[in-house]
């Protein structure tokens, strides 16, 4: 198992949670996630490989052969870790979001009840 603290420093780049994020909606080739962190960061292939390598290596991604191309996806393990951790700490930020969430329901009734009054004085 990846220790924490290390699972963190993994995470802590902002290449390698793009690299991630684009993973987390499907298995994509090494060639696409490239195109996209290039453009996004900048940086040189061989730079987004040392990245995909890393998040290889360290449990947080696949990658499979198909044919010439190399398919990579995310592994869920190590989040469900760092998930898990996080349990911890939810306390904190559960409670306002949960207001948050009431807040926004809140004004969306009162919009659709101002819309509904306002189509029933249109009609009359």
């Amino acid at each position: 198992m990846l220790s924490l603290v290390h699972a963190f420093d993994v995470l802590g780049d902002p290449v390698r949670r793009r690299i991630l994020e684009l993973l987390a909606e499907g298995e994509l080739t090494s060639g696409a996630i490239c195109a996209v962190v290039r453009d996004e960061f900048g940086i040189s292939q061989p730079a987004v490989s040392q990245h995909l390598k890393v998040l290889r290596e360290n449990g947080f991604a696949t990658v499979r052969r198909d044919g010439a191309r190399r398919l990579y996806a995310v592994d869920a393990g190590p989040l469900r870790d760092v998930d898990q951790w996080l349990d911890g700490f939810r306390r904190f930020w559960a409670p306002r979001l949960a207001a948050l969430e009431t807040e926004l329901a809140r004004g969306k009734r009162e919009r659709r009840l101002q819309q509904e009054e306002d189509r029933n004085r249109g009609d009359s």
